[in-house]
């Protein structure tokens, strides 16, 4: 087992960190959808809403993860004078660095500074963690997946894919974050045999290692189909489901693979949608069920950048509808689009957003542009209605906003930002 080293700048005493409803656990929130309860209850208006706290935090596109009244990304920290990809633990409510340990030797094949000078801004890990009661899981841009404890950092267990499992790294390394569901974390990554694995969050032992897959950059999901919990992983091959304590396959549904897949599969009732960049575009899935037996059949396919591409902005679903930065390299211009997710038709669009990100809380999208402008939105499929927008952050955000506890908290290649919209 790897130990990461681990360095403490504050020691906290908790002996536990317990998660609330309203926290964030990991990439896309508790229920891996980009969708929360709550709802931002104080639209900003022309004003900005009231910072709580901006601190610096350089490199990479990991998002936020809150919970316990704590906050943990992975950014880039210098150790002995060496920049190194490293898990970071923030006080939520002070934005106090409490911790970090280092992760990684940065080595991103130059993904985010490449292409125009609109997409320039920085480059760094591109993960983003997660955390339950007691401990944080990262895993990194080298395929090692690392648990720690949440109050202090100290390293509880550690793999690393590609020695242990015969790993395969993808072009801009690895992007994809842990899943935590039930106990058990989801990864891609390993060789065959062994390229899709479920650990023991508890003590890192494997509870199933299956499939000969080659990984991309997206994470995969966890849901309920036809009363049957499964996780979707988003291969090379398409989407693969399987069920969550054995790995035995549920369904398949084979979709094209090209340069890089970043965006996570989106379920709205019995349908799964997925899509890419570099010329792939987009696909849906009505999934049945006979007996035991599941199956995909297809509901509409559209290839090409547009309409439908996702490059690496995850849609979110509500409503028979999908809202999310539809385009691909459309740095600081592409637009935000309504999709039916029954016929693949666009009920409108509004560009102007680039590839962000954006989450569901309640009836609103929280959209965060790729210039760092914090937009609301009535998610309405009749038009686009815009409620509020600031400028909140410096630098090139293609990070996911997350909503806990009434703060928004943002990051960019630069910054992290807190921001309170609860209306108290």
């Amino acid at each position: 087992m790897n130990t990461p080293r681990c360095i403490l700048t504050t020691f906290i005493t908790l002996a536990a960190l317990p998660l609330q409803a309203a926290d964030w656990p990991q990439y896309r929130g508790a229920t891996t959808d980009g969708i929360t309860a709550e709802k931002v209850l104080k639209p900003w208006g022309g004003a900005k809403p009231k910072e709580v706290w901006k601190i610096s935090s350089e490199g990479g596109f990991s998002s936020i993860v809150v919970g316990g009244g704590h906050a943990f990304t992975l950014s880039l920290k210098a150790v002995d004078g060496v920049k190194q990809e490293s898990i970071v633990a923030l006080d939520a409510n002070t934005g106090k660095e409490l911790w970090f340990a280092p992760l990684a030797f940065p080595k991103y094949d130059g993904g985010g500074d490449s292409g125009t000078s609109d997409n320039k801004g920085g480059d760094g890990p591109r993960s983003t963690p997660a955390i339950d009661a007691t401990h944080v899981y990262a895993l990194s841009s080298q395929l090692v997946l690392s648990a720690f404890e949440a109050a202090t950092g100290k390293p509880a267990w550690s793999h690393d894919l590609i020695k242990e499992f015969g790993g395969r790294n993808i072009q801009w390394q690895n992007a994809a974050s842990p899943l935590i569901d039930n106990g058990l974390i989801y990864v891609a990554g390993g060789g065959a045999d062994q390229s899709l694995i479920a650990f023991n969050s508890k003590d890192g032992s494997v509870a199933w290692k299956a499939f000969d897959e080659k990984m991309t950059h997206a994470t995969p999901v966890a849901t309920t189909l036809l009363g049957q919990r499964q996780i979707i992983f988003f291969t090379q091959s398409g989407l693969l489901a399987v069920e969550p304590k054995t790995g035995k396959e549920l369904w398949r549904y084979k979709f094209q693979y090209n340069v890089s897949t970043a965006s996570s599969p989106v379920v709205w009732g019995d349908i799964v949608y997925c899509s890419a960049g570099y010329g792939v575009g987009a696909g849906a899935v009505k999934i049945t069920k006979q007996g035991d037996q599941f199956a995909a059949n297809e509901i509409y396919r559209v290839r090409g950048n547009k309409p439908l591409a996702n490059h690496w902005s995850t849609p979110v679903a509500k409503n028979g509808h999908f809202y999310g930065m539809f385009q691909f390299k459309e740095y600081g211009d592409g637009p935000i689009k309504c999709v039916d997710a029954t016929t693949g038709n666009v009920a409108w669009e509004k560009p102007g957003f680039g590839p962000g990100q954006m989450i569901l809380a309640g009836d609103q999208l929280v959209a965060l542009s790729d210039k760092g402008e914090l937009v609301l939105i009535e998610a309405n499929p009749a038009a686009y209605k815009e409620l509020a927008r600031a400028d909140i952050l410096d630098g090139k955000c293609w990070t996911t906003p997350v909503l806990a506890n009434g703060r928004i908290y943002a990051r960019s290649t630069k910054e992290a930002v807190c921001v309170d919209v609860s209306g108290r």
